[in-house]
């Protein structure tokens, strides 16, 4: 399974973006997804994930409201729109998929990484 992320970019405060994940070399509905991301310096952090039906969306707390995990399964692509970014949003942000019916919050359980896209939130 091939994961490809994109729709990273530099954002002001307050600003917008959606990522997306288009996966090929698989049954894309056999998959949990998941976003996972590393801010500079940090250990990565668990971002928001879904199961293969888009159903029992996960989030960390202090980011539900703001971002929201989506699937399409008829284009294989799973996106995340962030919303009301703030400075200490910035990091690289992965998508992630597991071959599981309960997407895990534990990045080290994810079998299948792209290669990140960078979210820059600055004025």
């Amino acid at each position: 399974v091939q994961l490809q992320a994109s729709g990273g970019g530099l954002v002001q405060p307050g600003g917008s973006l959606r990522l997306s994940c288009a996966v090929s070399g698989g049954t894309f509905t056999d998959y949990s997804m998941g976003w996972i991301r590393q801010a500079p310096g940090k250990e990565r952090e668990f971002v928001a994930a879904l199961n293969w039906s888009g159903g029992s969306p996960n989030y960390t707390p202090s980011l539900k409201g703001r971002f929201t995990i989506s699937r399409d399964n008829a284009k294989n692509t799973m996106y995340l729109q962030m919303n009301s970014l703030k400075p200490e949003d910035t990091a690289v942000y992965y998508c992630a998929a597991v071959r599981h019916p309960t997407p895990p919050v534990f990045p080290d359980l994810y079998d299948y990484w792209g290669q990140g896209t960078l979210v820059t939130v600055s004025s």
